[in-house]
């Protein structure tokens, strides 16, 4: 198993229980991927998980870079277009141990 499977697995409970649709887990496209793609009512959404066992490398939401949400956005709008849903944001989820945090919302869309 992935070592991001464990914390992707959380995440998508997580956002079934806030009754989230889960559509996709680890779309790829040219130059990124999105962990999870789900849907919140009508509003599509791009999901980054990011998760540590412990602080000892940092909080896991430092990883999530400008970088890394530019290459969501370019995969966000790829997979928007293709599925003809135009309103879409980006979240993060980040696991530390078992604890889950949801940051909505957390890019530019």
């Amino acid at each position: 198993m992935r070592k991001g499977a464990r914390y992707e697995d959380l995440a998508e409970a997580y956002l079934r229980k806030k009754g989230y649709r889960i559509l996709e887990r680890n779309f790829h496209c040219r130059g990124g991927e999105i962990d999870i793609v789900a849907l919140d009512g009508e509003t599509l959404v791009f999901v980054e998980v990011k998760g540590g066992r412990d602080l000892s490398y940092g909080d896991p939401l430092e990883r999530v870079g400008r970088l890394k949400l530019l290459r969501i956005l370019r995969c966000g709008r790829l997979y928007s277009a293709k599925s003809g849903n135009r309103s879409f944001r980006i979240d993060v989820v980040v696991v530390r141990g078992n604890e889950v945090e949801h940051l909505e919302n957390i890019g530019f869309s």
